[in-house]
């Protein structure tokens, strides 16, 4: 079940992903050409390269919810729901869990903000987009089957950090992500799944044009 849902995650550079399953589900859509019409789609906090109004535009369409913080909601029109750390919400089936995403050691995403990463469950499978955070000690209680997880830096989590990272959460695969626009490049992706190799299963996806 795990590797059929693995199959349905389509990466769309940086933070950016596309679930094909029960719904069409889009976290973080950013510098996307059109794809197929989503059904939710989930914002982790406001900055550009996350809450970008012109991508989501080109995805939304009647009945598209979507679900972020505060401060991306004053960005964005339509059926708009607010969450913060802790809560959930279920639409059409789909279980939503807001967890905190926040940097300990830089000022980029203050926990203060409220800004998230998300659990999504979908056909039985839970799957983690962590947002831009760093290691964090609420990593230790997820529980989930994939996780998406930051490597490159700067911003977000080191691919060493996003390790440890991924050893404390143990899915049953982790995806990395955060690479390859505004900073990071492919060998912090590869640096992350040889140091988890017989450890925690990684797959690099490739970026969809």
């Amino acid at each position: 079940m795990i590797q059929d849902i693995a199959k349905k995650i389509t990466w769309l550079g940086h933070d950016s992903f596309r679930i094909d399953s029960e719904k069409t589900i889009y976290f973080d859509p950013y510098q996307i050409s059109a794809g197929p019409k989503a059904d939710i789609i989930l914002i982790t906090h406001e900055h550009f390269d996350h809450c970008s109004p012109e991508d989501v535009a080109k995805i939304q369409q009647e009945g598209t919810v979507i679900v972020t913080e505060k401060d991306s909601a004053s960005k964005l029109q339509g059926d708009v729901r607010i969450m913060k750390p802790g809560e959930s919400l279920k639409i059409d089936g789909v279980t939503i869990e807001a967890v905190p995403s926040y940097n300990r050691d830089k000022d980029f995403h203050p926990q203060g903000n409220g800004w998230l990463g998300f659990i999504v469950e979908t056909a039985g499978v839970k799957i983690y987009h962590a947002g831009d955070t760093d290691f964090i000690p609420e990593m230790k209680d997820l529980e989930v089957d994939i996780a998406l997880i930051p490597v490159s830096g700067t911003y977000v989590m080191t691919a060493e950090q996003g390790v440890k990272a991924a050893l404390a959460i143990n899915p049953k695969l982790a995806i990395p992500m955060h690479y390859g626009a505004v900073v990071g490049g492919d060998e912090d992706a590869a640096q992350f799944k040889k140091d988890l190799e017989g450890k925690v299963d990684v797959l690099i996806l490739p970026k969809k044009e």
